[in-house]
């Protein structure tokens, strides 16, 4: 019988699925924020966004645990994802878009090293 190999993460790979995970909430935490704005029809594309990053943001924590070879692929359109979400979060004033933008942008920051 084959001996099973685990995969495991280096201390890069962690840095990155931390930058995704609290990319993940914070978007998640905006996204729910948005909704509860009084003028919820100017957020539509600030919630749009908080949601596709958070989904992108998610299949690469996924790639990244199972050591898939699309990483390099996913990586690129989360940063990409990632850097359109903290465009349009950093156009409100809001507390909690402003900090998702930042989370948005060291996530982008960082992704960029899993791009081969």
């Amino acid at each position: 019988m084959k001996k099973r190999r685990y995969f495991k993460m280096n201390t890069g790979q962690k840095e990155v699925l931390n930058a995704l995970q609290n990319c993940i909430v914070t978007c998640n935490e905006c996204f729910d924020a948005c909704l509860s704005e009084h003028h919820v029809s100017s957020m539509v594309e600030c919630i749009r966004l908080d949601r596709d990053c958070s989904e992108i943001c998610s299949l690469l924590v996924q790639a990244i645990s199972r050591n898939s070879s699309n990483i390099g692929v996913l990586a690129r359109s989360c940063v990409e994802i990632c850097e359109r979400c903290a465009d349009e979060c950093s156009k409100h004033d809001h507390d909690h878009c402003k900090k998702c933008a930042e989370a948005c942008n060291e996530c982008a920051t960082v992704c960029r090293k899993l791009i081969v």
